[in-house]
């Protein structure tokens, strides 16, 4: 079976998956952040999540050089928010409402779920690199609904249970 980048895409875009936007200091303690949907629970014991960050990524020295991160899951009507960090452009922080938390990593203040992490290992993924991190810390909102990526675009849930 032969596979090429197109056909993989599109195969990818099969699995539904909620939308996270990560965020930490840099270097130089400017903020950063991405979008990312490659967000993945890896253990309970000890807690640990990844996500992973292409290689050519400009924010890549940046998360690099870092030690704490923070990852939130958006809500339903983020779309914009996801988009806004999705591009590599100077201006995603402007407007948006965060704080900066005691351990170095801005966190945005309405986001469904949030988790504080510790950088615990970066691997080497293909044309990623692979974050993961000891989760410190958490905020959940299980009221709300979360923002949802299918066959390259965003969806919402009809409804929260089955």
């Amino acid at each position: 079976m032969s596979q090429n980048h197109k056909d993989l895409r599109k195969t990818l875009g099969c699995f539904a998956t909620g939308v996270t936007i990560i965020t930490a200091l840099g270097p130089k303690k400017e903020l950063i952040g991405i979008t990312a949907n490659s967000f993945s629970a890896v253990s309970l014991d000890p807690p640990l999540i990844l996500f992973s960050l292409q290689k050519k990524a400009l924010s890549l020295v940046a998360f690099l050089s870092t030690h704490h991160f923070a990852v939130h899951v958006l809500r339903e009507d983020q779309h914009s928010l996801s988009d806004r960090f999705a591009r590599a452009q100077s201006e995603k922080w402007a407007g948006v409402d965060y704080l900066v938390d005691d351990r170095g990593y801005p966190v945005l203040r309405d986001a469904l779920a949030v988790f504080a992490c510790r950088t615990h290992h970066t691997y080497n993924g293909g044309d990623h690199i692979i974050f993961v991190g000891e989760v410190l810390d958490t905020i959940a909102d299980t009221s709300g609904k979360p923002l949802v990526f299918y066959q390259g675009r965003y969806c919402k849930l009809l409804d929260s249970a089955i």
